[in-house]
């Protein structure tokens, strides 16, 4: 069976250097008699994978952006250095997605131009380091993050259809290298392998839409009703976690519940705080530079001066943050810690509920604190059906 024609000589130059590093290669004269060997094939595979991986991987990555500032906080917590880790997530998984597509590509170009597939030794090793960097990610996730397998779960429901799509297209594509390839090989078994393999993933991604459950697939009738809304510190995307400010912010998105953190000052009052320190979302450092900064150690005159709101402008926690109105943004800069007594009071006019998880457990006067804060629940006035105390 006769070669078909292959692309000019610049071209196979001009795929042939990334690829393989080596200009004198891209000669016609130097590189006749080159094949593809079964090693060569092997790399590709191995190229083909971590392609695979590391997309699999940015998938995941940007479904857990909608929780990365609890990363972000474990940081500040343990360095008390501040910063959107989730910008260092994204450039790293596009220079890591950007380098295998790229790859892969060059490789499907010189396939189609009857090229020799000799990946250079730099881009195996780095292909080797690509594929335990992801390894190590999905690792880490699945240790300090295992929840986030049920978001990307969740998430499938909505982007399986267009995924499908996708896959379709990316496998349709491959169609034309891979048919190349199969009439330049002169093996008739792995002819009728590579047909037998392709064939089997059509016809599966064909099949594919009769499993995928989605609700934009849905009649309208058919889609469940739709779920009652947790603002989880209020609606810390528009607002200063656990204010004021964030509860009435959170009642404008119709929730239905406003969840928040709990803790008891050392005079004994109830105050909405998720840290067991002030510094990450308060300015307890410049009004108290000589003091430590335990929220259980300030009495409620002194957590009274504090500004909880500023820190939510200048860290701008959320990428919603820029687009506030200049109304919002003069209200965040006046938002103090609000006492649980407030937040049950703004919780009952706007007909919501409250639920909230009394912290720290391991503080020596805990059940104390559990005193006093039943106490507020109860001289509120609230129903107390609309009280949930999380343990």
């Amino acid at each position: 069976m006769a070669d078909p024609p292959g692309c000019c000589s610049t071209c196979a130059t001009c795929l042939l250097c990334p690829y393989s590093c080596q200009w004198i290669t891209a000669k016609k004269e130097k590189r006749k008699g080159l094949r593809t060997t079964k090693y060569d094939c092997s790399w590709f595979l191995f190229l083909f994978c971590v392609f695979l991986f590391t997309l699999v991987w940015l998938y995941f990555a940007i479904i857990i952006l909608n929780d990365f500032h609890n990363f972000n906080e474990f940081i500040f917590r343990q360095r008390k250095l501040w910063l959107d880790w989730s910008l260092v997530l994204l450039i790293a998984t596009a220079v890591l997605i950007s380098y295998s597509s790229v790859l892969l590509v060059l490789a499907l170009c010189l396939q189609l131009c009857g090229q020799p597939l000799k990946l250079h030794c730099v881009h195996k090793i780095l292909l080797i380091l690509t594929a335990l960097v992801v390894a190590a990610a999905f690792t880490g996730l699945g240790i300090k993050w295992a929840e986030e397998w049920k978001s990307a779960r969740i998430s499938l429901q909505a982007t399986g259809p267009f995924l499908h799509i996708g896959a379709v297209g990316g496998m349709t594509l491959l169609a034309w290298p891979l048919a190349s390839f199969i009439y330049r090989t002169h093996n008739t078994g792995l002819r009728v392998f590579l047909l037998l393999v392709y064939c089997a993933a059509m016809i599966a991604l064909y099949l594919a839409p009769l499993g995928i459950t989605s609700p934009c697939i849905m009649e309208e009738n058919q889609l469940p009703p739709k779920p009652a809304l947790v603002g989880h510190r209020g609606a810390p995307m528009l607002a200063p976690e656990n204010t004021l400010m964030s509860l009435h912010k959170a009642v404008e998105c119709d929730v239905e519940v406003f969840e928040t953190d709990v803790m008891v000052s050392a005079d004994g009052v109830p105050f909405l705080m998720h840290d067991e320190e002030l510094t990450r979302t308060t300015n307890v450092q410049a009004v108290f530079p000589d003091r430590a900064a335990q929220s259980t150690a300030f009495n409620w005159t002194d957590l009274q001066q504090l500004d909880a709101g500023s820190w939510f402008l200048e860290r701008r926690p959320f990428p919603t943050v820029q687009s506030l109105s200049p109304g919002d943004r003069h209200e965040a800069t006046k938002q103090r810690i609000p006492s649980l007594e407030q937040a049950v009071e703004a919780a009952k006019q706007s007909n919501i509920s409250i639920m909230f998880d009394l912290r720290p457990e391991n503080h020596s006067d805990y059940q104390n604190f559990v005193n006093v804060t039943l106490g507020v629940i109860l001289q509120s006035g609230i129903p107390l059906q609309q009280v949930s105390w999380s343990p």
